[in-house]
């Protein structure tokens, strides 16, 4: 498997071990073409066995997978194709997260950057994470667009975290830190900054070189729980969001004041905000 083989993804293999480093400039916004190559590349691992553990990672230092492409709000058609691909019962975004929580391999991300909405349900979804001290951050911005999380944020956060927790991270919509992530289960460990790589290389490591069967016989008892209905609730509720018109006035406005710039991206909940309480003012 040679990394030239997808757009938006550096892929390398070492000793059962899939490396996946996340390239997609400027900030690794979560459009068509990252996820078309997520899902094929997930889909194509599926049956090899070969491979034991997938990494993933990203080449900015800055941002993992910053969100969702909020200038999709003007290409409503873009996401047919796959979308016509998703399993019954789920949207196009809940189908990538789904992928992932199911792929017969480890998956593991490496959080150097920061990862929201769409960026964040996709670590949420690996069966671990673990996020660099100081530089990582998660957070589900999408209450502050007009809308709730419509790719799995929902049930996984619940899950994980649990119901209150889950609520706070949905309606406070801010960006948790390392440690608070760690503290409230939605990683597994805070790392400092300059051990991460070797902390989940190591992992990474000692989990490829497990006799045949250890992974798939884990796996098989430690089942990822059936979220089924809960997706057709957080896509009916996320779908009756969206069609109101502060959701695209607050997109819009926030894609016109430096959402999707490295600059606009640093302090995102910021911006989007202000937009959202002056909305509110005008209503």
């Amino acid at each position: 498997m040679h990394h030239d083989a997808y757009a938006t993804l550096r892929v390398s293999r070492e000793a059962g071990i899939v490396r996946v480093t996340i390239d997609n400039p400027p900030v690794n916004v979560l459009d068509v073409a990252l996820m078309t190559d997520l899902r094929r590349l997930l889909t194509t691992l599926r049956d090899d066995d070969t491979a034991r553990v997938i990494v993933f990672d990203s080449a900015d230092p800055d941002f993992f997978i910053a969100h969702v492409d909020m200038s999709l709000v003007d290409a409503p058609d873009a996401f047919d194709d796959l979308a016509a691909e998703a399993p019954d019962g789920l949207n196009v975004f809940q189908a990538l997260g789904e992928l992932v929580r199911h792929q017969p391999q480890v998956t593991i991300v490496k959080l150097a950057g920061l990862a929201r909405g769409g960026g964040a349900e996709f670590v949420t979804a690996a069966d671990m994470a673990f996020a660099a001290i100081g530089t990582a951050g998660l957070g589900q911005i999408e209450a502050l667009m007009g809308i709730v999380p419509g790719g799995g944020a929902t049930q996984y956060l619940t899950d994980r975290i649990g119901r209150n927790r889950a609520l706070e991270v949905v309606l406070g919509a801010d960006l948790y830190d390392a440690r608070t992530a760690e503290r409230y289960g939605w990683v597994n460990r805070a790392v400092a900054a300059d051990e991460l790589d070797d902390v989940v290389d190591r992992l990474a490591r000692d989990i490829a070189a497990l006799p045949d069967g250890v992974i798939a016989a884990a796996k098989q008892a430690v089942a990822p729980a059936d979220l089924a209905g809960g997706f057709l609730r957080e896509h009916d509720a996320w779908a009756s969001q969206f069609a109101r018109p502060a959701a695209e006035q607050l997109i819009r406005g926030g894609l016109a004041n430096g959402a999707q710039t490295r600059d606009g991206e640093r302090d995102l909940e910021g911006l989007l905000r202000k937009l959202a309480v002056a909305s509110a003012n005008r209503g």
